[in-house]
């Protein structure tokens, strides 16, 4: 079909920004874009990207009931004496005693999600209570500020001797101050970078969280987006030694629990289902973090995030309330969300890129270069680049997800789409999810009536189970907030979050006080130090080294193509214009890949240039029968023609930057999504864990259960050895070429033997510990190795940043990578 793209001639307005796109190429430092160096002066563009991530961790302990500190904690609390009390004299229903009590007890029950550990004060060295000590101040920076007001809701003492009850998240800096305090012999370079480490092991939101080891340089001679897959893995490796560590020097295996990390995206069933029958202040108690690790002042951070739990509470129930107003729900009889929502408790991956010219500039007064011009192309990049999302999802990261049909209410599985999609896109969506899910009786879609022993009989007689989603993450969690009519969050007008936010909070859905969710963020030199953008759309990699090489490898093509299209002047924001309704119809395909939806439709005369630019290329476009006025695209054509787009428009992108494998990769995963997409490939294991060939065979639960199980125990194993690899290359490099940082610091001897000692150590003690079997002593030389090579990542890394700053005059930068 071709469509008309008549209205390409239209010249919208420039955008918001006072100067001529020619003087902002001029501050840029482009020639022309006819210049042959256009390409290469563009920011992302040759050997302009830093990168680095920050990951989301599952967190468990494994133990049996009375020695976990979960369920011992709901035992000992008042909220589960007052309710038995209150079940006793006749003021509240039993249920809610036997809902708790079947969640402690159930059956083969060993492995508690997000619970704490317990352990003896008096197995801490000096190091580890010394630091302690300092994270349980007030205010970390203030020696005489005193103890934080709830410091004593981390102590307890059993027979005899004082506890300390802490999260998982805390307990891997604990566990790294006790390595760095105990191990003998060990360099002081690695001392000094393993003290530096602390600060990148976050206790922050409810799972442990750890962001990059140092900034890793983009480049053909780093290895492109191989170096952060590099620096990803090995940041995995260190949380999956120091857990174990901790498991050994502080005794917890000695009393009944043992501490599980692992990468899994949604949040636990079990704790969704705990969290169906406990208040939302009880749900804070046990699962917010007490942020002691990362933040100068953890109380007010703890604060911040309950109050992030109560606004996301809070928006869930308006979002109910915006499904009746769209005409989705049409009756009285709902399924009322819970007032504790826990979508905090789902874990990603956020892939940030920054830009060393743009930095630069920004960084130099006298450059002319303003915060109004980073603001004005950074939103114009991510309106653009928010196009090219769809290539990621289920792609290159998932969330495999099975709903069972009792839970296939629309205020349940719809979660925040009503406040990030209008009501057009809000009925189409959940219209097409209906037909994919095949909930029709008699030619007429049926949802669940809310009460589950009915809709138990209903499942049964009609043979109705509900749906299977790629990426039920995406859906599940407030990933991207719409715009309003009055403040567009993408102008590229200075303070227009803040305009937004005041707007959003006026309609009940979000708070000032919390940073606003995209997609796709700027990243302000004025705000974090560098300028650049975070992708926040990626769930679970089942690869550390393909999935994410490839992923930020895209993630820079798309980046620098926006950046071409901006400064070419090809596409500006008249083009795509910010009202939320062209906003919402971008975004639509992002979630209905998401949800694993074949088709999207799209305005006829929709006024975003952008968009007609895509359609004209997109295979299989035809009129809408269902909705005049809109084209019916199916979403793999539509992916299909983002990469002929690219192909296309970024061809000299694409080989400058080395890209062609990439490209490979991504067509390859677009042909045939069963067997090299990242959602085919995990789901493939998971039922090969169950010994199933089909998830919609399968009831919810067990799934459901099946996948945690299986990113808990195969895929951690899969990671780590993953990561292993990398330690073995960065060993094999060492002993071929050397390290001038290593030499420097003295630790050379753990990384080069002439005769390859170190590659066969770790060779030697890999099955130990995949098998979690490993001892003490193998465990203490693995970690001075892999410190080792990220003591030498670091600085290869810092090499590399000051000589190519030497090579461009730019003193800034030269400062920022001297300094880290």
């Amino acid at each position: 079909m071709v469509l008309s793209l008549e209205s390409r001639q239209f010249k919208g307005p420039a955008g918001p920004c006072a100067d001529s796109l020619e003087t902002i190429r001029q501050l840029l430092g482009i020639s022309g874009i006819r210049s042959g160096t256009f390409v290469e002066a563009l920011p992302f563009s040759l050997d302009d990207t830093t990168a680095g991530s920050e990951t989301e961790l599952q967190a468990a302990v494994q133990g049996e009931r009375r020695r976990v500190d979960l369920p011992i904690t709901i035992e000992t609390s008042n909220y589960y004496s007052n309710i038995i009390k209150r079940a006793a004299s006749g003021d509240s229903s039993q249920q809610a005693i036997t809902d708790l009590e079947k969640y402690l007890n159930a059956p083969n029950r060993d492995v508690w999600e997000n619970s704490w550990v317990r352990l003896p004060v008096d197995r801490l060295s000096p190091l580890t209570k010394q630091i302690l000590e300092a994270d349980l101040r007030a205010d970390r920076k203030d020696p005489g500020s005193g103890r934080r007001n709830d410091a004593g809701k981390f102590f307890f003492r059993q027979s005899g001797r004082e506890h300390l009850r802490i999260p998982v998240s805390y307990l891997l800096k604990l566990s790294l101050a006790e390595f760095l305090g105990t191990c003998e012999n060990l360099p002081a370079a690695l001392h000094v970078t393993g003290r530096r480490l602390m600060d990148h092991l976050l206790s922050d939101n409810t799972s442990p969280e750890t962001f990059s080891f140092h900034v890793v340089p983009i480049s053909r001679e780093t290895g492109s987006g191989r170096a952060l897959a590099k620096e990803t893995a090995k940041r995995y490796l260190l949380t999956q030694l120091l857990v174990t560590f901790a498991n050994n020097a502080f005794g917890l295996k000695d009393g009944g629990q043992k501490a599980l990390l692992y990468l899994s995206p949604h949040p636990p069933v079990r704790q969704k289902q705990l969290n169906e029958f406990i208040s939302d202040s009880f749900y804070r108690q046990l699962f917010m973090s007490p942020c002691l690790s990362g933040w100068d002042n953890g109380e007010e951070k703890h604060d911040y995030m309950c109050l992030c739990h109560q606004v996301l509470s809070r928006s869930q129930l308006n979002a109910t309330a915006k499904l009746r107003d769209a005409g989705i729900i049409t009756r009285n009889l709902v399924v009322l969300p819970n007032l504790s929502n826990i979508s905090l408790a789902n874990n990603g991956t956020h892939i940030s890129l920054g830009s060393r010219k743009l930095t630069g500039l920004l960084a130099d007064d006298a450059s002319g270069f303003t915060r109004a011009h980073e603001k004005h192309l950074g939103d114009l990049v991510i309106k653009i680049v928010e196009h090219f999302l769809p290539l990621f999802v289920g792609t290159y990261s998932a969330a495999p997800y099975r709903i069972d049909f009792s839970d296939f209410h629309p205020e349940r599985v719809l979660g925040f789409l009503p406040h990030e999609l209008d009501f057009t896109h809000l009925r189409m969506i959940w219209r097409r999810w209906k037909r994919k899910a095949g909930v029709k009786v008699f030619g007429r879609p049926l949802t669940p009536f809310g009460v589950k022993s009915v809709d138990r009989v209903i499942s049964l007689v009609f043979r109705l189970k509900g749906d299977f989603v790629p990426d039920f993450r995406l859906v599940d969690y407030l990933v991207s907030l719409m715009g309003t009519d009055s403040s567009p969050a993408m102008d590229g007008t200075l303070g227009n979050g803040e305009r937004l936010k005041k707007d959003l909070s006026d309609l009940g859905i979000f708070d000032p006080r919390m940073s606003l969710y995209f997609l796709y963020r700027l990243r302000e030199f004025a705000q974090v130090g560098f300028s650049g953008f975070e992708g926040r759309y990626y769930s679970l990699f089942e690869s550390l080294d393909s999935d994410v090489s490839h992923s930020v490898n895209l993630q820079i093509l798309i980046t620098a193509l926006a950046y071409k299209y901006a400064l070419q002047g090809r596409f500006t924001h008249g083009h795509i214009p910010d009202d939320p309704q062209t906003e919402s119809e971008r975004r639509q395909i992002f979630f209905g890949a998401a949800i694993g939806l074949p088709t999207f439709f799209v305005r006829r005369e929709t006024r975003n240039l952008f968009m007609k630019t895509i359609l004209e290329r997109t295979g299989a476009v035809r009129y809408s029968r269902r909705y005049p006025g809109y084209l019916r695209v199916y979403n793999r054509q539509y992916k299909l023609a983002l990469v002929d787009l690219m192909v296309s428009d970024a061809a000299d992108l694409i080989e400058l930057l080395d890209l062609k494998e990439t490209i490979r990769d991504l067509r390859l995963r677009l042909e045939d999504q069963a067997k090299h997409s990242t959602a085919g490939r995990l789901t493939r294991a998971i039922l090969d864990s169950m010994g199933q060939k089909e998830a919609m065979k399968v009831r919810a639960d067990d799934f459901n259960l099946a996948a945690e199980k299986f990113y808990r125990e195969d895929l951690k194993r899969r990671h780590i050895a993953e990561a292993l690899e990398f330690v073995r290359e960065d060993l094999e490099q060492f002993s071929v070429n050397g390290s001038l940082a290593a030499d420097r610091s003295r630790c050379s001897e753990l990384l080069s033997s002439g005769d390859g000692a170190s590659i066969r150590f770790v060779d030697s003690v890999q099955d130990d510990l995949l098998k979690d079997t490993i001892s003490p002593e193998d465990l203490s030389g693995l970690l001075k190795i892999v410190l080792a090579t990220v003591h030498d990542n670091a600085e290869r890394a810092r090499s590399i940043l000051i000589r190519e700053s030497v090579n461009n005059g730019d003193s800034a930068s030269i400062h920022r990578a001297q300094h880290g």
